[in-house]
């Protein structure tokens, strides 16, 4: 799969302020063993994929280890 991976500081007050986080941009839903492949090569405390949905956006974040859906 093909989609933009970003590495941004998040909670950020000025370039190179703030934590780290890995933010994919997907079109839709995605396998959850490629998201969680993805997390571990990105190697941040968490990575994001965020997808247009209906009634907004889903976000799902993953750890090296593990994952969060929220909607």
């Amino acid at each position: 799969m093909n989609a933009p991976i970003f590495l941004v500081d998040a909670f950020a007050k000025g370039v190179g302020t703030g934590n780290p986080a890995g933010v994919c941009l997907l079109e839709g839903p995605a396998d959850e063993g490629w998201m969680q492949t993805v997390a571990l090569e990105m190697n941040q405390a968490e990575t994001a994929f965020l997808y247009p949905d209906v009634d907004g956006y889903q976000l799902r974040w993953f750890t090296p280890v593990s994952y969060t859906h929220l909607r």
